[in-house]
C-alpha cells in the first residue's frame, strides 16, 4: 500500500468517525490533489483560529482551485460552517476533509470529476 493510500484510508476513517457524510471517492481525489503537503504534519491540518491560514484557504483553494466567485462574507460563512461541522474542539481538522467539505458546500464536485 502506498503512502497516499494510507492517508486516504486514514481520512476516510476520520470522516466516518466524525459522520461527515463525504464520499470515499471525493476524499481520495481531494487528498491526491493536495500533493506532498499531506505528508507534512504542520500542513496536514487546518487551524480555524488562524485568520491568515483561512485567508489562504479562501484565496488559493476556493478562489484559484475551485473557482468560487463569492463575496468574503459568503466564503467566511462556508468556512465557519465547515469548522463547526468538523467540531470546534477537534484539533485534527485534516485539510483533505476540510477541503472536501468545502467542495461539497459549494457544489464543486465536478472539479474533481
Amino acid at each position: 500500500m502506498s503512502k497516499l493510500d494510507e492517508k486516504v484510508e486514514h481520512y476516510i476513517a476520520a470522516s466516518k468517525e466524525l459522520d461527515l457524510g463525504l464520499s470515499e471517492d471525493l476524499i481520495a481525489k481531494v487528498t491526491a490533489g493536495l500533493g506532498p503537503s499531506i505528508y507534512q504534519q504542520d500542513a496536514e491540518t487546518v487551524s480555524c483560529s488562524d485568520s491568515a491560514e483561512l485567508d489562504t484557504v479562501k484565496k488559493n483553494f476556493l478562489g484559484n482551485k475551485l473557482g468560487v466567485d463569492a463575496d468574503d462574507a459568503t466564503l467566511d460563512a462556508a468556512i465557519k460552517k465547515v469548522c463547526e461541522t468538523m467540531g470546534t474542539s477537534n484539533r485534527h481538522k485534516y485539510r483533505a476533509l476540510f477541503y472536501a467539505l468545502l467542495v461539497k458546500e459549494f457544489g464543486k464536485e465536478s472539479v474533481y470529476g
